[in-house]
């Protein structure tokens, strides 16, 4: 069996006026992210995790900002065709750990929930993905709450 390790992150901005997208669910929030999607940081950077594990780019090459068919789509479709994308090529997902940085709101509560929804979308159990949640001591731009960011590492495995 051939396994590979892939790194992703997304960043996106906090603004006003948008609804706030993270792991698959609508978090209740003051502010949402900004974004030619959903704007799901959490989603995008475990796409791009792995789109790199298995070498076939970033989310952007796959589905740009500037295309009109993925004006405002839900970043979950967008997880289920990457994960159809890398099956392409013989893999399937192993795990996932992932790390979303924010001040606010506080995910501890929903990351159950978002364990729950994106496992469903990639067709994996439960356990196998990871989601951890930290601030950044209120420094920086995550510190300031102008915007959040994502980070994720996944194992793919040759079928």
């Amino acid at each position: 069996m051939k396994i590979r390790v892939g790194f992703g992150f997304d960043v996106h901005k906090l603004v006003e006026g948008r609804e706030l997208w993270l792991g698959g669910i609508r978090l209740e929030h003051t502010h949402g992210l900004l974004g030619h999607s959903d704007a799901d940081v959490l989603i995008h950077a475990i796409c791009d995790a792995l789109l790199g594990a298995a070498n076939m780019r970033d989310i952007g090459y796959h589905f740009p900002d500037n295309s009109a068919e993925f004006h405002n789509i839900d970043s979950k479709i967008l997880l289920h065709k990457t994960v159809e994308l890398i099956a392409t090529k013989g893999y399937q997902i192993g795990n996932i750990d992932a790390t979303v940085c924010a001040e606010r709101p506080k995910l501890k509560a929903h990351i159950p929930a978002m364990q729950e929804c994106l496992a469903q979308v990639m067709g994996i159990d439960i356990d196998d993905v990871s989601i951890k949640a930290t601030t950044t001591e209120k420094l920086g731009f995550t510190g300031r709450e102008e915007g959040i960011s994502a980070y994720a590492t996944v194992l793919i495995e040759n079928k």
